[in-house]
């Protein structure tokens, strides 16, 4: 059983953010599992190791299982740990760069599993989404009736980061005109899970934002962390929202076709949640697969099989799979149209 290592560049200041919270939190998950620990390589911090002070003391392969994840940082952190038990925990995906055979991936997205089944397709793949903090599924106002404790004092609520100008400078300041009470949330909040108890409707529109950067949404919680409170989704339905939002059952479109069609829809979901709220059954479902205690089965699964796989390559037992080159497979192909073009000509173009 491999003690695991969460390489991070650092755990304070300018590197806050939910990809980061979202690291700590698997970190600590998986802890109750095995000794894990978090190692940051960009910025020292007097409670946290180092990765230049472990490598310079460590000869590889060593005994620990590294799982990197911070996008551009990827290739240069694979290069820095080969010979040693890697996997890479994805995240967005489209930063373009190529796995070497043999690193497991860890999806949280069945977006982001695809997007590596394509590219790595004889890697080990894995599927471990992220996991709710427990906050959500135990304070979340979910199950109270919709105006049986009076409308809630916000009619629709937006995060500000990530939210696209559309929401921003157009149908804020449409639904506000329209007298709803619209508040954009902006910088931290302590208490997220109040925040989104107090709001009817959320909106969440992240396609712009991911589509000027160049990569993916890589699993979206907010979303989730909305419907977990009880609030009426309207979302974008880029890249792993995809995975989860099922647009008219568990969420609704936003941006669909007119900014008179959203108005027309977020006031009457303000007027009249409970018609525009999920299925209970369906919501619990899905909450229940983000849950820590499905999330620590997946990650025990995962783990083991990584020790396995990395056991057979590390003893010389077996060579990591490799995927041919696109090139390769497209010549291939050509070659195999070449070869049967004489049977297409010789019998009138079809095939014997």
């Amino acid at each position: 059983m491999r003690p695991l290592r969460f390489l991070v560049p650092g755990t304070t200041g300018r590197f806050r953010c939910g990809g980061l919270q979202v690291e700590l939190q698997t970190a600590q998950l998986t802890a109750s599992l095995r000794p894990t620990s978090v190692v940051t390589y960009r910025q020292r911090e007097a409670d946290q190791p180092f990765l230049d002070d472990l490598l310079a003391r460590e000869e590889p392969p060593a005994h620990s299982l590294w799982i990197v994840s911070w996008g551009f940082d990827v290739p240069r952190l694979l290069r820095r740990l080969c010979g040693r038990p890697v996997a890479y925990h994805a995240h967005s995906s489209g930063y373009g760069f190529g796995l070497p055979p043999g690193v497991p991936v860890l999806a949280v997205s069945r977006n982001t599993l695809g997007y590596w089944g394509e590219r790595a397709a004889r890697n080990p793949l894995f599927l471990v989404p992220n996991a709710l903090e427990a906050a959500w599924l135990e304070r979340g106002e979910r199950r109270r009736e919709q105006g049986a404790a009076g409308p809630r004092p916000i009619d629709v609520l937006v995060q500000e980061r990530k939210c696209s100008a559309y929401v921003l400078d157009r149908l804020v300041p449409a639904l506000r005109a329209r007298g709803l009470r619209v508040e954009v949330q902006r910088g931290w909040v302590e208490d997220l899970v109040g925040l989104f108890n107090s709001a009817a409707v959320v909106l969440y529109d992240s396609a712009d934002y991911w589509r000027g950067r160049g990569v993916s949404e890589g699993f979206g919680l907010p979303p989730i962390e909305a419907l977990a409170c009880g609030c009426v989704l309207f979302s974008s339905l880029n890249h792993a929202l995809a995975d989860s939002l099922d647009p008219g059952l568990l969420g609704h479109q936003i941006g669909c076709g007119t900014m008179e069609a959203d108005l027309e829809r977020i006031a009457a979901a303000v007027a009249d949640p409970g018609a525009w709220l999920p299925p209970p059954a369906r919501l619990e479902r899905l909450l229940e697969g983000c849950s820590e205690l499905a999330l620590r089965h997946r990650w025990e699964r995962a783990l083991e099989e990584m020790d396995a796989h990395w056991s057979r390559l590390l003893q010389g037992q077996a060579a990591a799979l490799r995927s041919p080159p696109g090139w390769s497979l497209r010549l291939r192909q050509v070659r195999g149209r070449l070869r049967r073009w004489p049977l297409r000509v010789g019998n009138g173009g079809r095939l014997p």
